[in-house]
């Protein structure tokens, strides 16, 4: 293992792959430096003299500006670096050429449904219209999963706090993502559980899911039975009869969804992880399939790689958008912009926004951009999408299986055991993490900087989610986890 990386031939820095002690030499390249001071595994250290106000460069790219002069050798973090970003900014399309060659075909072992979707999963989901019947869906759910026969695997309660009390466009959200779950392909059947006097009552909501199956999905509006268990028992049991009917079998992985998140990011995140994940973009969509990006705050300082590979211009102004709506979302609430990084991500050596940013938007690999989404839009167009939601780990998971993600890959530097309404593959950037948190970590990407080559990899990683997509469980389930939330924005009454 190396004790350091400069990621590219422009950085002023490296940065510490193991921690460098004060006093210790490193040769990078042509140069050879002395640590001033330790610098901790995963942070960075300054391999030319940086004048104050200077630039900062890491991933070939601008990360920040020098507080002050900084030495060669010094550890570079928040103390001596600060966000170069501003505002709303003027953008302009300058395409760069994506191509990506077509590779053979793979099939996993999935779900086709009636309407021409597959799931990766054949669950029957409870969804709640509205937080006060919660208890009364997870009640429903755990005595149901007693009671499971044939191809379905469980049955699972979504609860949420929302679906009353909402206002504008933050009901609107609401709705549309429990639409969303209500439609989405790895439930072979659904409950939809409503009080009966909330705002996003039954009735209301049946405009936002459209056409259905009246074998997969049924409604039960407690306030107008009796006895809402034994309602319930009658309603889950149709649906566990028709969801059994079907059966596994070989599906190209060019219908594959998968969303790309990261989470508890850290100084190797953006070496390892989240580079295996753009790895993984690209190869799955070389096969015709479809990934996801979201996070938008923290596309924040690397927005231009990802407006400049939309395959046009209207693509490209809708990525303008997508940016410079959520700038002024945070403009609107009297926040700072650019005051992002978590104090677990300063921790692990990340040090501002662009950082972080320029990590972060790795996972969306070199294909060009062909969709961009808003908050609650399924996905329509394959390859490489774009989504709009916040950093917030549920919060954005549960915004990718709501636009169609039957899997969520998520890269974590910190660790994290939370799920969302999908398979949630979390991928550590550290063997550390990997080591300690086996009932956390599905796939080690440390390897990178240890001995394994990326392209292998990924290629492994490949494998692994379709296994995932095959029936394999990842931790989280097996762990019998499963969150969801929604975005929330606007006046609560």
């Amino acid at each position: 293992m190396k004790d350091y990386i400069k990621i590219h031939e422009n950085d002023n820095v490296i940065v510490a792959l193991k921690e460098i002690a004060g006093g210790e030499s490193v040769t990078a390249g042509d140069l050879t430096v002395t640590a001033l001071e330790t610098i901790p595994a995963g942070h960075k250290m300054a391999i030319k003299d940086i004048a104050e106000g200077g630039d900062v460069t890491k991933y070939g790219f601008r990360i920040g500006n020098a507080k002050e002069a900084i030495k060669a050798g010094q550890w570079i973090h928040t103390h001596n670096v600060k966000t170069a970003l501003g505002d709303l900014l003027e953008y302009n399309y300058e395409p760069v050429e994506t191509s990506l060659a077509p590779t053979e075909d793979a099939t996993f072992m999935g779900f086709n449904r009636p309407d021409g979707k597959v799931g990766v999963r054949n669950e029957i989901w409870i969804i709640p219209t509205v937080g006060c019947v919660n208890n009364i869906a997870t009640a429903m759910a755990k005595a149901a999963n007693a009671r499971l026969k044939g191809s379905v695997e469980e049955v699972i309660a979504f609860p949420h706090p929302y679906g009353c009390s909402q206002m504008g466009d933050d009901q609107e959200h609401t709705r549309a993502i429990l639409a969303d779950l209500i439609n989405h392909p790895n439930a072979g059947g659904v409950l939809v559980l409503g009080l009966g006097c909330e705002n996003s009552n039954i009735d209301v909501l049946k405009p936002y899911i459209g056409d259905y199956d009246e074998n997969r999905v049924k409604f039960l509006v407690c306030q107008e039975v009796e006895d809402e268990m034994a309602a319930g028992e009658t309603l889950i049991d149709a649906l566990i009869s028709y969801a059994a009917t079907f059966k596994r079998e070989p599906i190209s992985v060019s219908k594959l969804i998968i969303g790309m998140k990261c989470g508890g990011s850290d100084g190797f995140s953006g070496i390892t992880a989240n580079p295996l994940v753009g790895k993984f973009s690209d190869l799955l969509i070389s096969k015709g399939g479809t990934t996801i990006l979201t996070e938008v705050p923290e596309m924040f300082g690397a927005e231009t790689l990802l407006m400049n590979r939309c395959e046009n211009e209207t693509l490209f102004n809708e990525t303008v958008n997508l940016i410079n709506d959520f700038k002024q979302y945070f403009k609107s609430n009297n926040q700072t912009i650019y005051e992002n990084p978590s104090p677990g991500n300063k921790k692990g050596g990340i040090s501002t926004l662009e950082d972080k940013s320029l990590g972060c938007t790795q996972k969306s690999g070199s294909a060009a951009v062909k969709g961009v989404l808003s908050y609650g839009q399924v996905v329509k167009t394959p390859g490489l999408n774009l989504l709009s939601a916040p950093g917030n780990d549920l919060v954005a998971s549960t915004a990718l299986a709501a636009s169609g993600a039957h899997i969520v890959l998520f890269t974590t530097g910190r660790g994290t055991p939370f799920a969302s309404p999908v398979p949630t593959v979390k991928i550590s950037s550290n063997s550390n993490l990997a080591g300690r948190k086996k009932n956390w970590i599905d796939f080690n990407a440390g390897v990178l900087v240890e001995d394994k080559e990326i392209e292998e990899t990924a290629k492994e990683l490949f494998d692994y989610v379709v296994e995932v997509a095959s029936g394999k469980k990842v931790c989280s389930e097996e762990a019998g986890f499963h969150d969801m939330a929604i975005f929330k924005q606007g006046v609560t009454l």
